[in-house]
């Protein structure tokens, strides 16, 4: 009796970002690729398998629908600093505190945006990501945006954001933070981007230089602490 080799799905396409990826990570990756390339609509889970090597019914064993792939995706880009504001509220009380507390958070929500895959905050604008499928992921980057107008409101120095409410002012930090994924689209970022751009968010609450300095190395010290990172260069 001829025995029948099971089906195997299409050779890949494109190789992974990171060959020892599980099932799950390599779908993200290649998701992520073909959105940011073809747009959400013109992606299918066909294509997505395809750019896997793997049936599509495999697909849909990880992932219900393309909706959830990119949900999953968008969470990927603000999860991190969202548990990093979590684990530095205990720096807001003092302005000190908040000015390294914000550069902590700052530096984590860079690196982020850095790692994502395939640049996946260029689609945070796109009209799929505005509708109600993703309302969580709007909610949780709008928690974001309020922390980085809290906490830059606590480490302003006096009458410099005189009239800027916190919301205001957590936009304009938000907006100074994700310009990494602007620098994404031409070149790959480096380390000194995530100070250059954490300092900035200090500079615009009215910092000097001397309390820049200081709040970059009490933040440095807290992300050591809390298992966040080292010093640009020292990564």
């Amino acid at each position: 009796m001829k025995t029948t080799r099971p089906r195997q799905g299409r050779p890949r396409h494109t190789p992974p970002s990171d060959p020892n990826a599980s099932g799950r990570e390599q779908i993200l990756d290649a998701a992520a690729s073909l959105f940011v390339a073809h747009g959400i609509a013109a992606t299918s889970t066909r294509m997505i398998a395809e750019r896997v090597g793997i049936r599509q019914a495999s697909l849909y064993y990880h992932f219900a629908t393309k909706d959830d792939i990119l949900a999953e995706l968008l969470a990927t880009s603000v999860r991190p600093s969202l548990e990093m504001v979590d684990r530095v509220q205990a720096c807001v009380p003092e302005q000190a505190g908040a000015a390294a507390a914000l550069y902590a958070v700052a530096a984590t929500d860079v690196r982020t945006l850095s790692s994502t895959p395939h640049n996946i905050g260029t689609l945070y604008l796109l009209p799929e990501v505005l509708t109600d499928r993703f309302d969580a992921f709007r909610a949780d980057r709008s928690r974001l945006q309020q922390s980085y107008g809290a906490l830059g409101a606590a480490a302003a120095t006096q009458g410099v954001t005189a009239g800027i409410p916190p919301e205001r002012l957590g936009e304009l930090l938000i907006q100074l933070v994700e310009v990494v994924i602007q620098i994404r689209r031409t070149r790959a970022p480096e380390p000194a981007d995530t100070d250059v751009i954490a300092s900035s968010c200090l500079r615009l609450c009215g910092l000097d230089e001397r309390t820049v300095a200081a709040a970059r190395d009490d933040a440095y010290a807290l992300l050591n602490r809390l298992g966040g990172g080292l010093p640009p260069g020292q990564e």
